[in-house]
């Protein structure tokens, strides 16, 4: 997916991965009843924030990443019928390394 703007500052944009939910009786649960999502897909990335002295913090995620977030962290959006997420990079939990 390509978007059409770039985060600032240390905000990322994130697509969330929806995991199909199924009960143990093979019940498929809608997504009204699912737990928010917090495994993602970072998309964009912003520069970094600055320090004290006005030069830039590297960001420690990149595009491609797939993340743990904070459960009701960032602000959600819509960009083409698709649900996304803009994080600040301290809203990332950890980046799953499998």
């Amino acid at each position: 997916m390509k978007i059409k703007f770039k985060p600032l500052a240390d905000r990322l944009v994130v697509k969330p991965l929806e995991e199909e939910e199924v009960t143990a009786s093979g019940i498929v649960l809608p997504e009204t009843a699912k737990e928010k999502p917090q495994k993602g897909e970072v998309l964009s990335v912003g520069p970094g924030a600055r320090d004290e002295d006005g030069d830039r913090i590297e960001m420690d995620v990149k595009v491609g990443d797939k993340i743990l977030f904070a459960k009701y962290g960032g602000t959600e959006i819509k960009v083409d019928g698709d649900k996304l997420l803009i994080l600040r990079e301290s809203d990332v939990l950890a980046i799953i390394t499998e």
